[in-house]
């Protein structure tokens, strides 16, 4: 039961943080003019290098930051604090959409990092790893990041259905839930940033 809530804990996380409705506007406008089989060989692309990216910094993300001399904490500060900024971007309405690049495949770039594989992603999966005490703990983590990333592949490759259906108020409002459950997780990473920072202090 332990490793069901912690599935469920990192599947509603990374959920809400790389918002895989939110996505579908951003996705239509970034892949504008392709055909049907290009989107879907697009959003295949850019769920790829999310996982990839995702995948690097679970296994070497600690690595990484202690060559760099950052701590977890830190990193867990400045994520809280992106993702509020991002939250109060999906709450008021003023987010902003890349324009779509001329040669640049933007299943790579925006697209599969950073819009997918963000800094609160990253971070959030790395904390997760730091609660990962058994076999069992690390099948529930990869499972819960595979679960959002093929959510995030379903709703890009039916995105254009999937508007049809919830049409733009259905988005806005999704969006404003989004940003509201998006804003308490940031606060909670702030939160244990400056818990950790006190007890290391």
């Amino acid at each position: 039961m332990t490793s069901l809530k912690f599935f469920i804990s990192v599947f509603v996380t990374l959920f809400i943080i790389m918002d895989p409705i939110g996505t579908i506007p951003i996705f239509l406008a970034l892949t504008g003019g392709r055909g049907h089989q290009e989107r879907k060989r697009l959003a295949a692309q850019a769920v790829l290098v999310s996982f990839s990216v995702i995948a690097v910094f679970a296994l070497f993300g600690q690595s990484i930051l202690n060559y760099l001399g950052i701590t977890l904490a830190a990193m867990q500060g400045a994520g809280g604090l992106l993702l509020l900024l991002v939250a109060l971007e999906l709450l008021t309405g003023h987010e902003q959409t890349p324009s779509q690049a001329g040669n640049v495949n933007v299943a790579l770039v925006p697209l599969g990092t950073p819009l997918l594989a963000g800094p609160g992603a990253i971070v959030a999966t790395m904390v997760f790893v730091r609660q990962v005490h058994s076999v069992t703990d690390a099948v529930a983590l990869a499972g819960g990041v595979i679960a959002v990333h093929l959510s995030l592949w379903l709703t890009m490759r039916y995105s254009v259905g999937l508007l049809h259906l919830l049409r733009d108020g259905g988005i806005t409002l999704i969006t404003r839930i989004s940003g509201l459950l998006l804003s308490a997780i940031a606060v909670q990473l702030v939160a244990d940033s400056v818990t950790a920072f006190v007890e290391t202090a």
